[in-house]
């Protein structure tokens, strides 16, 4: 495990550099200077992931943006602590509806990915695609929509030429008592989605930047799990969520919650799987700023040509707290209980563990920081039947100077096979890592350019694993790409 150690110093390093006040910055005072007329919009720290995207800011005219150190009014975030969607800090005040297409072009340049290769081998992968971010605003309803897609050109002959795909869609409906919620995201990769796109402006889909829309992001447990780096191929992902919230009283509330997924890959060899999710909960507000509920969610993992099906009971205590603007902080702990079809080749045909989770989000004027952890059964991510996962990831951002930003991103996950049939297909467990750092800055008031670096290592350990999945690696990448826009057009 010497590699991880390595990119765990480098990661400590970059966290220093960005967080550490710097002297020739702390002169500066931005937030007290009128933006000029040509001051370009302030783009999407780099590095940052889709549960960061809440911080981004909206529109306030034509194409005028709020400085980014301006006092603005947000909108707090009332999402139910028990639901599907992850907390956030809020969001400013939206005064116009308007769509923003724009281009992205992004070339990486990654490294073999064996650990000791005989001959060094670096490949490059291009994409060019076309953007568009789309936000309808009504009194009492909101619809977004981001999307980034196009052609992929690679000189990597186990990718070669392709194509990807990613769009965010979320139609949100608020009444007196009653919140309404619909989300479906959708993604046609080359690769795994963990990590996919750190460090550049591909993280997130839409045109990024101040004009991005900050959409509600799932929780880990209602997408499908794609944290096993040794899954092969393109494939396709995607979850659609609907959510109800009611308030019983002025503290009280209830949420009820429906989501089905699925994960297919495009070449054979890994397993295609299905999920269908549902969960309930009841909040309850102890104070303005704190939260406490308990919640259900009942998961039925299926899998092509596989008879092997899983039904997982999870009941769960949970805590929040809330500051707009500045924190959101979420706690879930409790026992989760899993029921096999077929029997394990130990001859259970049960198991009883434990389930837990936490997202946090933190910002300052300068710097901003999410993380995201969950431990308990999941789908397999393609390589295994059903899993037992442990992921964490998480990003900082930093305003550098008025036009540069920086950021680091990274995560971990552990998968270990749940002792199903597949068992001699695989080793019993996948170590992933990944950690980035990017720079970012505009280029006039439509465009911007991001740099960065990523590397991505697995360890695979366990016994009786042969197939080619089970090949530790170390893939280092370097990223550029440029993303343009035109300015919003306005629809009301």
């Amino acid at each position: 495990m010497k590699h991880p150690s390595v990119f765990s110093a480098a990661l400590l390093f970059a966290v220093a550099w960005l967080i550490a006040p710097l002297s020739a910055l702390s002169q500066e005072t931005p937030s007290q200077e009128a933006p000029s007329q040509e001051a370009p919009p302030t783009p999407a720290p780099a590095g940052s992931q889709p549960k960061a995207a809440g911080r981004e800011y909206q529109p306030f005219g034509d194409d005028q943006v709020e400085p980014p150190d301006a006092t603005i009014t947000l909108t707090p975030d009332t999402t139910p602590l028990t639901g599907v969607f992850v907390p956030g800090i809020g969001s400013p005040e939206i005064q116009h509806s308007y769509w923003v297409p724009g281009l992205q072009y992004g070339n990486f340049i990654r490294s073999s990915g064996a650990l000791q290769p005989a001959v060094p081998d670096w490949n490059t992968t291009s994409y060019i695609a076309g953007t568009l971010s789309l936000l309808e605003n009504w009194s009492r309803a909101k619809l977004g929509v981001n999307y980034s897609g196009g052609a992929t050109f690679s000189t990597d002959k186990s990718q070669g030429n392709s194509y990807y795909h990613q769009l965010s869609f979320s139609q949100s409906f608020n009444w007196r008592r009653w919140q309404l919620a619909f989300v479906d995201q959708f993604s046609y990769l080359p690769e795994s989605q963990f990590g996919f796109g750190t460090a550049s402006s591909f993280v997130i889909p839409g045109v990024g930047g101040s004009l991005g829309l900050s959409l509600p992001g799932l929780q880990n447990n209602y997408q499908p799990n794609q944290s096993v780096f040794a899954s092969v191929g393109p494939r396709y992902s995607n979850s659609t969520t609907a959510q109800v919230a009611y308030e019983l009283s002025a503290r009280g509330a209830v949420s009820f919650s429906a989501s089905y997924g699925f994960l297919r890959f495009v070449d054979p060899g890994n397993f295609n799987s299905n999920d269908a999710i549902f969960g309930a909960g009841y909040n309850y507000a102890v104070s303005k700023k704190d939260t406490i509920g308990i919640l259900y969610r009942f998961s039925d993992y299926q899998y092509d040509n596989n008879p092997q099906a899983i039904r997982d009971h999870v009941v769960q205590m949970a805590y929040g707290r809330k500051v707009t603007g500045k924190l959101a902080l979420q706690l879930l702990a409790g026992p989760e209980y899993t029921g096999f079809r077929v029997p394990l080749l130990s001859g259970a045909t049960n198991n009883l563990s434990l389930a837990a989770g936490a997202n946090l989000t933190y910002s300052l004027p300068r710097t901003s920081l999410s993380a995201e952890y969950n431990y308990g059964v999941t789908g397999g991510s393609g390589v295994l039947v059903g899993s037992n996962t442990s992921q964490v990831q998480g990003n900082i951002n930093r305003r550098l100077t008025r036009v540069w930003h920086g950021g680091i991103s990274g995560g971990y996950a552990r998968n270990t096979t749940l002792g199903g049939a597949n068992v001699l297909r695989v080793s019993p467990s996948f170590d992933s890592w990944f950690a980035g750092a990017g720079l970012d800055r505009p280029l006039g008031r439509t465009a911007s350019v991001n740099v960065g670096y990523t590397a991505f290592f697995q360890n695979v350990g366990g016994m009786g694993c042969t197939a080619q999945v089970c090949v530790d690696y170390l893939q280092q990448q370097v990223s550029v790409s440029l993303q343009w826009h035109t300015r919003p057009f306005v629809l009301r």
